[in-house]
């Protein structure tokens, strides 16, 4: 299936590892031209020389996503360079699953504001586009009560009514929003690793959790937002789309 996507101006955030870079990759893979940030210059680096060699076109930046003033500004830079914007992604996560103040704040400013201040920023540009899309990257965290519950699970259950709100005020203004909901997902150097290696009985646990029988990948997270970033999906708006493998039971009504 033809994307359509094919020199789409694409920004990513948080695009050097686990789903970030993998949907990076899948944007490249399409023909999109890509902007992505992150907070290490080695890794933004690395992946804008591992896409070069592929052929395709990534450019990142350096930028802490708490910074909302850097943020918008490099939302702003960035559809200059592009010249506009066709879509975002917000994928950024603090991954402040544990108790204490310091989690909640974390979690509100990463997860939820640069969500609210990457689209704030992006959506005139959106607009113009005509096939504007907003994606953003919660879990199922944000849909089921787990061991994540608290600030992390929280903010995730806020990005989803945030994004559906969204799509109700845009889709007369030609923009899309949406959500992905990963369920677990294992990557060299990402959280279920750290877990296996520090709490095995926790990951046996989880891992045991997916009739599956295995977690997900960051390619399989990183096709669905593709998708639905895409002109494909063009009467997709407003959706929480869960890619979990059948881990989460409850009925998506």
């Amino acid at each position: 299936m033809d994307l359509q996507l094919t020199g789409s101006r694409v920004l990513v955030t948080g695009g050097t590892r686990g789903i970030g870079r993998a949907i990076v990759d899948a944007f490249v893979y399409e023909g999109a031209v890509v902007e992505f940030c992150a907070r290490d210059t080695a890794e933004i680096e690395a992946t804008e020389k591992a896409v070069a060699e592929r052929g395709g076109r990534a450019t990142g930046v350096r930028l802490d996503v708490r910074d909302g003033a850097a943020l918008t500004s490099w939302v702003e830079d960035a559809a200059g360079r592009l010249g506009g914007l066709d879509a975002v992604v917000a994928n950024v996560s603090a991954l402040a699953a544990g108790p204490g103040e310091e989690n909640w704040y974390a979690s509100f400013e990463v997860d939820l504001m640069h969500t609210v201040r990457l689209v704030t920023a992006a959506l005139p540009h959106l607009e113009a586009s005509r096939r504007g899309s907003i994606v953003a990257i919660s879990s199922v965290s944000g849909r089921e009560s787990d061991f994540a519950s608290g600030p992390y699970g929280t903010m995730k259950t806020a990005i989803v009514g945030y994004i559906s709100g969204l799509a109700f005020q845009l889709a007369g203004r030609g923009v899309r929003a949406n959500v992905v909901s990963p369920g677990n997902t294992y990557f060299e150097g990402g959280f279920w690793q750290g877990i296996e290696r520090g709490q095995p009985e926790l990951f046996a646990d989880s891992l045991a959790l997916n009739p599956t029988g295995r977690m997900g990948k960051p390619e399989e997270m990183a096709k669905a937002v593709v998708f639905l970033s895409s002109p494909v999906s063009s009467f997709t708006t407003g959706t929480n789309l869960v890619v979990d493998g059948a881990l989460t039971r409850g009925i998506q009504l």
